[in-house]
């Protein structure tokens, strides 16, 4: 499908959120996709594949993650400075700030003509953590969470019992948990216990293990790491989720 790119600035309990909106040109009410980017914010990479999940028919909505501590439009580059900015921000947000970003988008989203009303999310890297963190809202029904970062160690500040791996109970949706094995950022002991620590669970998840590093579906930056025959598998896990759970 032809797709259209907007942005609003949102509302939020820490401040005003840019969110970026690709969408379908045509008429209608479609699935929404909450989708987190790496900690660089919208960069080439991650508007290509918003665009690209949009042109299936979905309305994708992209936060700028760190809203709070940059000025509007910040995009980090992928180099040494870019990293160790976005990693601090990674550090300096409290958990909390996401679920009111979440709930502010969820609550804009769905008075939008162009919206059905179906919410699901969507992240890479950090980002898989905030769509994993996003499925706790009761309006998400599917989630893909791509190499998520940080939910087999307490890294994102948050307060007793508010890590994300705490509160596995208020997720209703179902989950998708895509991984490389050669990921450096979640070693194979952080898998096994993420993994275990749903399996105690009745939440619907699949789970899924390719032979890649971190970031394999990123197609800039980092060169040597992206893998385009998985990728393109990653994202049509993603979308026979979607289509499942949103439609």
């Amino acid at each position: 499908m032809k797709i259209q790119s907007h942005f609003v600035d949102l509302e939020t309990p820490t401040g005003i959120m840019r969110t970026y909106i690709h969408r379908p040109v045509d008429d209608g009410a479609f699935p929404v996709i909450l989708f987190y980017s790496e900690i660089f914010q919208q960069t080439g990479p991650i508007e290509r594949a918003a665009r690209l999940m949009a042109s299936h028919g979905y309305a994708v909505l992209v936060p700028e993650v760190f809203h709070e501590l940059n000025p509007i439009g910040t995009v980090l580059g992928y180099d040494d400075a870019g990293r160790d900015k976005g990693n601090a921000d990674k550090e300096a947000k409290d958990v909390q700030g996401y679920d009111s970003d979440n709930r502010a988008m969820i609550d804009w989203v769905v008075k939008q003509p162009w919206s059905n009303g179906h919410i699901g999310a969507m992240g890479y890297c950090i980002g898989g953590h905030l769509a994993f963190r996003a499925a706790l809202q009761p309006e998400v029904k599917g989630t893909a969470c791509f190499y998520a970062t940080d939910l087999h160690i307490q890294k994102i500040p948050n307060q007793p019992g508010q890590h994300s791996m705490d509160r596995l109970a208020d997720i209703q949706g179902e989950l998708l948990m895509i991984w490389g094995k050669q990921d450096n950022h979640v070693p194979r002991e952080g898998l096994d216990k993420i993994h275990q620590l749903l399996n105690q669970t009745d939440i619907t998840f699949t789970w899924h293990e390719f032979n890649a590093e971190h970031a394999f579906m990123r197609d800039e930056g980092d060169g040597g790491r992206y893998d385009a025959q998985t990728a393109m598998i990653g994202y049509q896990l993603a979308l026979n989720l979607f289509s499942r759970r949103l439609r």
